[in-house]
């Protein structure tokens, strides 16, 4: 999938239908010259209606269709016949798709599961018949409820990705070259920063014929939880995933540190996201040799590295022991 054809946020206008009026009709037929109202209800107006859809895996169909616009319904009749209902409209998104209010910026659904339908702007009602508004006093009313107007209202529609782990790193970490050698994803690969500039996805196999599903997220840079680099375009996908994976290449100045400065902007993003289960994996090392590795080893051993080299196969069944690891504790919190 081309960066081009990655979109994760769209905003749309809503326009809901307009309710039918209700029927000011009297009975009238051969038998009856003057009968009493009989005049039906209106048909509520289209809802629209946000649905989850497993096809889908971005926002891309959205892009270009920023109008969505449900049918009026129609107006009541005679013989208290009821209007037919406007048409609802559909829009279906991907799994994890979270629809928020532009006004106010409140989360209105996040839609997690096939077929999930949420009513995010609503129909206006149909308007009462005649035959609603008679009584002793009035028994032949001429008037009838006019239907309820529809709602305009715009919708932010973000994309949060699911997944089982989210690699987080500095560009150039080698998140993109791990979940190519691991999977049969095919992220671009060069050596400059923000090479990755849409998230990846890739199914992972493990052991008894198991998998998981690992997004290589782009890469985060100091103070992108304030809108520096790539900013907070693509923190949003990191909520979702129950394990964080951070990678740190072996020749960083200090591994310590950029582990530190990493888990300090997730914090700033979202503190919560330092409730999860995560991992701190030391890639390239087939750069160092066994006393380099075991002297790094010896002062981050409260972190609990884990060395791996995606370019030399080196290191990658342990790594996906210990995630699967991490992820069966995931699940049992």
């Amino acid at each position: 999938m081309s960066g081009e054809n990655f979109v994760d946020y769209v905003k749309i206008c809503c326009r809901s239908g307009k309710g039918g009026p209700g029927s000011a009709h009297f009975m009238r037929n051969r038998m009856t010259a003057k009968g009493g109202p009989d005049g039906g209800d209106g048909g509520r107006g289209g809802h629209i209606i946000i649905r989850g859809n497993e096809q889908h895996w971005t926002l891309l169909h959205l892009k270009y269709s920023r109008h969505v616009i449900a049918a009026h319904g129609e107006p009541g009749r005679g013989q208290h016949k009821h209007g037919s209902n406007g048409k609802d409209a559909y829009i279906d998104v991907p799994l994890g798709t979270v629809i928020r209010d532009a006004e106010t910026e409140e989360i209105i659904v996040e839609i997690l599961e096939e077929g999930e339908e949420f009513i995010i702007t609503p129909g206006g009602r149909g308007g009462l018949g005649n035959d609603h508004f008679k009584s002793p006093v009035r028994q032949s009313p001429t008037y009838a409820q006019p239907g309820e107007e529809g709602r305009e209202e715009w919708k932010i529609l973000e994309l949060k990705l699911l997944a089982d782990v989210g690699l987080v790193g500095f560009p150039n970490a080698g998140k993109s070259t791990l979940l190519s050698v691991v999977s049969a994803a095919k992220p671009e690969i060069a050596n400059y920063p923000f090479t990755t500039l849409k998230p990846n996805l890739g199914m992972i196999p493990y052991r008894d014929d198991r998998s998981f599903v690992m997004a290589d997220i782009p890469g985060i840079i100091e103070g992108a939880s304030e809108g520096k680099g790539l900013g907070l375009r693509f923190l949003r996908h990191i909520e979702r995933n129950p394990v964080l994976l951070f990678l740190v290449p072996s020749d960083a100045d200090d591994i310590r540190k950029e582990y530190e400065t990493l888990l300090g902007e997730l914090e700033k993003y979202n503190p919560d996201l330092l409730k999860k289960n995560r991992l701190l994996a030391v890639s390239k090392s087939d750069l160092l040799d066994d006393e380099l590795e075991e002297a790094i080893r010896a002062e981050i051993t409260d972190l609990d590295p884990i060395f791996f080299s995606s370019v030399a196969q080196k290191g990658l069944q342990p790594l996906k022991d210990k995630i699967w690891k991490a992820m069966e504790d995931a699940t049992v919190w």
